[in-house]
């Protein structure tokens, strides 16, 4: 949320040069408020962790928030059962007329799927095409990042030589930036995937910025040159047990499979690893909640009109 401040005070041109989030008096007498409006395209198996996963974190604000969870209709779930889906959850054709200020898509497991193999790429297309008229802002997780990257800016995946699986420190490159507001020089995130963004062609892609990265595996987060688009490579989402939980499950399956880098303490997989993310996490997706809303349409009806 935004500070009042009088128009002439000599300190705003400081605040202002560090992206502190601030309003004239005479302007915040003018707001209108109302709830931001939330749509979340869970594409995760297991729906009810990802829903807990991120409804902690968009709880974290004093913003009054409105959440709707949206489903591929395209797909048969097998790990969530239909009544759940049917009695929480929205089709796109439920939701496709109305409007939102923001859209999640979450990661899916299907990374080592060509794109045009997923069996509901089809409705994701549609689904993203949908909201650039019909969504303020947009933020994409993981798999979703990969994505969204290709789809908007023909950005390819590429295949990693091992899968990169632990929590890595990543650098922010540019700490006054409005989704890095509060951020550390550097911040640890989960990780897990077999995939990663061509980053020499993003760094010739002139709409795109990078906000943080790693030495050797390149950024975490990017955003467009409008902040419209989020992509988050890693998992701040995730809980202090779910890298645990995957690397538990693909033991059980027989796969070959290392330790989640600097995670267990000592490597001992029977010891309780720390949680080293949970405060930039909420920050990020604070700091997102808070730039939208600040930007966006009190008339979410004239957002189709705004992007033309």
């Amino acid at each position: 949320m935004p500070i009042k401040i009088i128009e002439d005070i000599p300190v705003r041109t400081q605040l202002r040069a560090e992206q502190i989030n601030t309003i004239e008096n005479s302007r915040a007498m003018k707001q209108d408020i109302r709830p931001l409006r939330i749509l979340i395209l869970n594409l995760m198996p297991k729906k009810e962790i990802t829903e807990l996963q991120l409804l902690r974190l968009l709880s974290n604000t004093p913003l009054q928030i409105d959440v709707d969870f949206l489903y591929t209709s395209s797909h048969q779930s097998e790990n969530t059962a239909v009544k759940h889906l049917q009695q929480f959850y929205k089709e796109f054709s439920d939701i496709k007329n109305q409007y939102y200020d923001g859209l999640i898509i979450t990661g899916a497991p299907v990374e080592h799927l060509d794109f045009l193999d997923i069996d509901y790429i089809h409705e994701l297309d549609d689904i993203m095409r949908w909201s650039q008229q019909h969504v303020f802002s947009r933020l994409f997780i993981c798999w979703a990042a990969l994505y969204a990257l290709n789809f908007d800016h023909n950005i390819d995946k590429i295949r990693l030589k091992n899968k990169l699986f632990g929590i890595y420190p990543y650098k922010t490159l540019d700490p006054h930036h409005p989704l890095l507001r509060g951020f550390d020089d550097f911040y640890n995130v989960p990780q897990s995937r077999h995939m990663n963004v061509d980053y020499d062609k993003i760094k010739v892609t002139s709409e795109l910025v990078v906000l943080s990265e790693h030495p050797t595996f390149g950024p975490d987060i990017l955003t467009t040159l409008d902040q419209r688009d989020v992509f988050i490579l890693g998992h701040l989402e995730y809980d202090r047990d779910t890298l645990k939980q995957e690397y538990d499950r693909d033991v059980l399956q027989g796969k070959v499979i290392s330790l989640p880098e600097n995670y267990f303490p000592n490597d001992d997989p029977d010891r309780l690893p720390n949680i080293t993310w949970k405060s930039h996490g909420h920050l990020l997706y604070n700091n997102w909640l808070n730039e939208t809303y600040q930007n966006t349409l009190y008339n979410l009806n004239h957002l189709s009109l705004y992007f033309k």
